[in-house]
């Protein structure tokens, strides 16, 4: 069975860590990474990596906060609330995870839903 807390905890790690091999770790060597529904998923290991080292180039001052994961299974949903400084201006990314896990208790599967607004803004109070 896996640890969806223990797995949440390291996806936010990695992303204020900017570190793209932690998090290319928590997918199996085949999952797929669609960051962006309207756009090819990122694929495999490599693909993750890269993706990751290419979007957290431009991040710093990273605070990110996960809600609590919903489970049915496999598959589980979570939000993430982000401030960060990006490419110079501080902006806030709410958004959520669509996740399906492997046997191992590495995620095959993720669908990234957001939306990016300036400046660092706090969520409401019945967020996560």
């Amino acid at each position: 069975m896996t640890d969806v807390g223990a797995w949440v905890e390291t996806y936010r790690q990695a992303w204020e860590e900017s570190d793209a091999a932690k998090a290319a770790g928590l997918f199996t060597e085949d999952a797929t990474y669609r960051s962006n529904i309207f756009e090819e998923p990122h694929s495999g290991h490599e693909g993750i990596a890269a993706y990751w080292t290419s979007v957290t180039a431009t991040q710093s001052d990273i605070e990110v906060r996960m809600g609590r994961p919903i489970v049915d299974g496999e598959r589980v949903s979570v939000e993430f609330w982000t401030t960060m400084n990006n490419e110079g201006a501080d902006v806030t990314l709410p958004g959520c995870l669509l996740l399906e896990f492997a046997d191992d208790g590495r995620c095959r599967r993720l669908h990234e839903y957001y939306e990016f607004m300036a400046g660092r803004l706090e969520p409401p109070e019945e967020w996560g």
